[in-house]
């Protein structure tokens, strides 16, 4: 009896979830929803607490309570911690007002996740759809910095539930307190299914549809074999862009029932990128602008955008060259320098060039070009080797 209810409230959350879904297209003319979303701001932009500008609830006596209940928490914290808790919860207060009337901050503290040593749960009906976390867990060197920041992270079913118009509101806070979003995902659903179904994308895969400047996306599947709940990834995480198209409808209302609906996820993390508000404002025309595929698959369900690229920031990939000039610097310095010593000493010059040119860069620094080591390498070599003046630096050189 037990399993029979279960799948009946399963078909039914997934009867309600499409329903909202299906208000939120009409509503905002938008085939792209927003479908989770984490950004960061620093303690130094966050609100500060016990503002005038303090959420309301239904009742003066109601959020009375709830303030006298806030006060007593934080006043059962260490001294250091009780301001950042206080503008924790005043960020919470806020997100919930953006979501919408029937989200609320929990009432108790919980334990930390990602490496926040506490946080503020967000809760609809009850039940825990996000949490602004804060404080560190440990007293790294890396933890101390992200004790200086508030994170937010909203599930899912957070942002199915939220009042129309959330993710504009919620760009807005952003905006204002100069945060950083660090997660989005944007989820196109066809709920009758695509033509030619989840084979369809495999096979376009590997037709070379997916590519995106020459290059072919990362793929992996789950539940290939099994034949239902399957999904592709393209791309990774740990590239900061990966799409997960999967079908939506086993997992919310069972294998059995063969619904076809089947779902686009287009995870951006900011691994890489800056991912800018605008995002959530547009965020058909970011996923148009995933790569041409995304743009097309887009059209087949009928949305007409103007694709948005985010394009891979310089930053990173000049941080990774100049890191691996210095691995490759000190591993020459302690490890080959004696034996590179001794072939210039004993070898004649046309020796010596012969073993020194016409090979082939390193394996961790054959992606770069000659410009970036021009630049980086020499900068490596300079933090451990004080240059000579005479006739063998100018031999060197």
């Amino acid at each position: 009896m037990t399993k029979v209810k279960d799948k009946s409230a399963l078909v039914l959350d997934g009867n309600v979830v499409k329903v909202r879904l299906m208000a939120e297209r009409q509503a905002l003319k938008s085939m792209v929803h927003v479908d989770w979303l984490r950004f960061t701001v620093r303690l130094r932009n966050a609100p500060p607490f016990l503002t005038d500008q303090r959420a309301t609830s239904t009742s003066v006596w109601d959020e009375g309570y709830r303030l006298n209940k806030l006060l007593s928490l934080i006043n059962e914290l260490p001294d250091h911690e009780r301001d950042v808790c206080g503008q924790a919860a005043e960020l919470a207060d806020r997100v919930c007002m953006a979501l919408g009337f029937e989200f609320n901050r929990g009432a108790e503290m919980g334990k930390g996740h990602d490496f926040y040593k506490r946080r503020w749960p967000l809760h609809r009906n009850g039940a825990e759809v996000g949490w602004v976390g804060f404080g560190a867990a440990s007293d790294s060197p890396r933890q101390r910095a992200q004790a200086e920041s508030l994170h937010v992270n909203l599930y899912g079913v957070a942002c199915t539930f939220a009042e129309h118009g959330w993710a504009e509101r919620m760009a807005r806070i952003i905006d204002d307190l100069d945060g950083k979003i660090t997660r989005a995902d944007l989820a196109l659903d066809f709920f009758d299914g695509l033509s030619g179904g989840i084979e369809r994308v495999l096979e376009e895969w590997r037709a070379g549809l997916c590519d995106n400047y020459g290059h072919r996306p990362v793929l992996r599947d789950i539940n290939w074999a099994k034949g239902c709940s399957r999904s592709l990834y393209l791309g990774s995480k740990e590239a900061g862009k990966e799409t997960n198209i999967y079908e939506k409808g086993d997992q919310l209302f069972g294998e059995k029932i063969g619904s076809k609906w089947l779902r686009f996820e287009l995870r951006y993390g900011n691994k890489f990128r800056v991912l800018d508000t605008d995002l959530l404002r547009r965020p058909s025309d970011f996923f148009a602008g995933a790569s041409e595929w995304h743009a097309a698959i887009l059209r087949e369900a009928g949305d007409v955008a103007v694709p948005e690229q985010i394009h891979i920031t310089p930053q990173p990939a000049l941080m990774s060259v100049k890191a691996e000039c210095v691995r490759n610097a000190l591993w020459t310095l302690e490890s080959a320098a004696p034996s590179i010593a001794l072939a210039f000493q004993y070898l004649d010059d046309d020796q010596f060039l012969e073993l020194v040119t016409h090979k082939k860069k390193p394996k961790r620094l054959a992606s770069f070009s000659h410009a970036d080591l021009t630049e980086a390498y020499s900068e490596a070599f300079s933090q451990f080797v004080v240059p000579r003046s005479g006739p063998v630096a100018m031999s060197l050189q």
